[in-house]
């Protein structure tokens, strides 16, 4: 007997290990299906993205990102958090990240596609789920810098990086998506000179804690405010670092990092 109840407890620690593994690829699979497979050139911008999942990546997560050619030298691009885990945050994910791209197209102006990805979400009824979202549009210039057009919806503000080191909110904060039904949002116009870069995150790098510490907006500032000179994806990797530095256990949420970074004209 004790024989067969051995055995019975091995075949099952098998089918467990053997569930978890599926469980973790098909999270792994969809995770990145709800992710762009690569970022576009944008003529004379750098950009960066860093994406950490929290957990083991048995869970899909809600954060998402992307950067897609809208059309007239236009680019879109977005950095949002879903509330919550698993299948109906990725249905929302997957819901915003296409809408994003088909409302830009048509040419909506940015509070238009997200007043109209705020109905849709609404229209989910009970499955739906309350999402922060910083949409912005960006054109390059002949004069090298870039404009760009923000519209943050319960996010983390954007940060701007001046050349001479100091550092601003880009945005102002406006209601999240999937709560309210009659949203009224607005943009606003940023202009990044030559040197400039605009760092955008989700939560899970503002929120990061280590006991009762918290980053925060202003830990997040300081750290930016010493990446003058640096490329995007060199802005972007020291952002990380400073996050894991700040808390050494794991993290509880997932981050994305999204740099923007207008360069200087080459040395002569």
């Amino acid at each position: 007997e004790l024989a067969e109840d051995l055995s019975r407890r091995a075949a099952l620690a098998l089918d467990n290990a053997r569930l978890y593994s599926e469980r973790m690829a098909i999270s792994q699979s969809l995770q990145r299906s709800l992710l762009p497979p690569g970022l576009p050139d944008v003529p004379n911008v750098e950009i960066e993205v860093i994406y950490r999942a929290a957990g083991e990546g048995n869970e899909v997560g809600g954060d998402f990102y992307d950067v897609f050619p809208i059309r007239d030298g236009a680019y879109g691009f977005a950095i949002g958090d879903v509330c919550g885990t698993g299948p109906e945050a990725a249905a929302v994910t997957g819901l915003a990240r296409h809408a994003l791209r088909l409302l830009a197209k048509e040419g909506f102006t940015g509070p238009a596609v997200l007043e109209r990805l705020n109905a849709a979400i609404l229209d989910e009824g009970a499955r739906s789920r309350f999402l922060t979202l910083l949409y912005g549009e960006l054109w390059p210039q002949e004069d090298g810098s870039a404009l760009l057009k923000v519209v943050c919806a319960g996010h983390p503000l954007p940060l701007r990086l001046r050349q001479d080191g100091s550092v601003e909110a880009a945005a102002e904060p406006q209601p999240l998506l999937g709560v309210l039904e009659d949203l009224e949002l607005y943009e606003q116009e940023v202009t990044l000179s030559p040197g400039d870069v605009l760092l955008c995150v989700t939560d899970g790098v503002t929120e990061r804690r280590e006991g009762t510490r918290m980053l925060g907006d202003d830990g997040l500032a300081d750290v930016l405010s010493t990446c003058t000179g640096l490329t995007a994806g060199a802005v972007a990797a020291r952002i990380l670092r400073a996050v894991e530095r700040f808390a050494a256990e794991p993290a509880s949420d997932d981050m994305a990092i999204l740099a923007m970074r207008v360069p200087e004209p080459p040395r002569i």
